[in-house]
């Protein structure tokens, strides 16, 4: 009992003492945890502030190149809108100059017209004084003649006519007539023989030119491309090339409208040369744009030189060789200028041929006949009139000259070749296909031309001629005297002027005719 006693007593000392020392140990292991974690959380928050504080600088550089991007994006729309506002600038101040110049050109044609009324009016006064003074003279001469004869002026003139070989002047009358009658056949039947012969010996093939062309797209996508970030691609293609870019929901197209040809062929092919590199945007659009003026301004050169070749006509001007070569990009009423100019040098050689001419001399009139269309657009004046200038300074010949300046009867001609080159001219126009003009737009502008001229006092009849480039004006005798005549065209002329629109140049022909008509029984 007593030794159980020990045990049990044993076993609560050792029970308490184990309790004791697993409180001092679970003490001493908590103190170390603790101090485990206090080491942790103290590195936890050194890594967060470290964290934090790389997220603020990041934070801060993102700021910066946001900035940075938008100053730089503030500063190229400024120096676009600088730019657009120095072109506007400079846009104005050549429209201005080129107002200043129309204006002293308009004064200076007033004050010519001014002088030359007062010219005509003086003139006019000096006629009338003569007119009298001639009327006395005559009067006072017949006076004395009738006393000098001893006979009036009604017998003087029954004995001229008694004295006249009338007969034998009606004979002479009559056979004039009949011989200008039978030339007039021959030269009728002849000359459509020459001009039937020329048509068929030269067929040329004819097409209407157009002002827009169509640039094919690999796809739509090349649409977004080509327009860029807020329409900038664009607006740079449309103001560096000079045209007008149409893009609508055409498929895998684009359209390239202007009247100006050259433009409009730099515009394509500089587009598709954009497309089918893939990089598009201002820059590279202003160049590229700019070495294929380049490369037109070789092929003109080069196209001029192989026209002339083909014609077979040597020692023109380089500069009219380069003109020659301009001419493959403009139209005349839809009908391509050179190829024009081509078929009317191959008529004019064929009509010399046939009537025993120099074909060289007639092909190179026909050839430059319409070399001013090509500066017409740059410089004041017709066609005709500047062609024959540059013509002129480049050392063309008087005949080739004349053929320029009168191939639509501005002037006289002064050689055979003039008429030719207007009658091939008209050939080569008149070709079924060669204008756009319709039948009915033509037939319309010619009624309203002789409805112009009709309306005015004394006007008989009017007949609109050489396809609407002249009217003949038939007026009344008694109505409209010689000095009323040339009044009257010149008011025509201006009427024509303000009511119509019209190329080239109208010619207003006013005639006044008196008739003595008998009859033999």
């Amino acid at each position: 009992m007593t030794n159980l006693l020990v045990i049990i007593l044993s076993g609560v000392a050792a029970l308490i003492a184990g309790g004791f020392i697993g409180i001092l140990v679970g003490r001493r292991a908590s103190a170390g945890y603790l101090r485990d974690s206090k080491r942790l959380a103290d590195s936890v928050v050194r890594d967060a502030q470290q964290t934090a504080e790389n997220y603020r600088k990041e934070g801060e550089i993102g700021v910066k190149d946001t900035a940075l991007k938008m100053k730089l994006e503030f500063e190229e729309k400024t120096r676009e809108t600088r730019e657009a506002l120095k072109d506007r600038e400079l846009q104005l101040i050549n429209k201005d100059g080129n107002l200043a110049r129309r204006v002293d050109l308009l004064e200076k044609k007033e004050s010519s017209v001014t002088e030359r009324e007062g010219s005509v009016e003086r003139r006019q006064e000096v006629l009338d004084r003569k007119l009298i003074e001639t009327n006395r003279l005559i009067a006072e001469e017949n006076v004395r003649l009738e006393r000098i004869a001893g006979m009036s002026k009604e017998d003087a003139k029954a004995l001229l006519v008694r004295n006249l070989e009338g007969e034998a002047k009606l004979q002479a009358a009559r056979h004039i007539k009949e011989l200008r009658e039978e030339t007039e056949r021959t030269a009728k039947r002849e000359s459509q023989k020459i001009i039937t012969l020329a048509i068929q010996r030269y067929a040329a093939e004819q097409c209407v030119e157009t002002t827009v062309s169509v640039v094919h797209l690999p796809s739509d996508d090349m649409k977004g491309r080509i327009i860029g970030k807020e329409g900038r691609n664009i607006r740079a293609f449309e103001k560096a090339a000079g045209v007008d870019v149409v893009i609508d929901d055409t498929p895998e197209a684009v359209t390239l409208s202007s009247f100006d040809p050259i433009r409009r062929e730099v515009a394509r092919i500089s587009l598709e040369k954009l497309v089918q590199d893939g990089r598009i945007h201002p820059g590279r659009i202003e160049e590229i744009i700019e070495k294929t003026r380049e490369e037109i301004d070789l092929n003109i050169a080069e196209v001029g030189e192989q026209t002339c070749m083909d014609v077979k006509i040597h020692g023109i001007h380089p500069e009219l060789i380069k003109l020659i070569g301009r001419m493959k990009y403009r139209a005349s009423y839809g009908q391509n200028l050179l190829n024009h100019s081509i078929e009317v040098a191959y008529l004019c050689g064929i009509i010399a041929d046939e009537l025993k001419l120099d074909s060289q001399v007639a092909k190179r009139c026909g050839l430059l006949h319409d070399i001013g269309k090509v500066i017409s657009h740059e410089m004041e004046g017709s066609h005709t009139e500047l062609g024959a200038d540059v013509a002129r300074r480049h050392g063309e010949s008087d005949v080739v000259v004349n053929a320029i300046e009168g191939h639509h009867r501005d002037v006289e001609p002064t050689s055979l070749y003039t008429p030719i080159v207007e009658s091939a001219d008209a050939i080569s126009g008149a070709r079924p296909g060669a204008r756009r003009e319709t039948l009915q737009s033509y037939v319309k502008r010619l009624e309203k031309l002789e409805h112009v001229a009709s309306a005015f006092d004394g006007v008989e009849k009017a007949y609109a001629i050489q396809a609407g480039r002249e009217i003949r004006v038939m007026v009344s005798n008694e109505r409209i005297d010689d000095a009323h005549a040339a009044k009257l065209a010149f008011d025509i002329s201006r009427k024509l002027e303000k009511d119509l629109d019209y190329p080239g140049h109208i010619k207003v022909v006013v005639i006044r005719e008196t008739r003595a008509i008998e009859y033999a029984r």
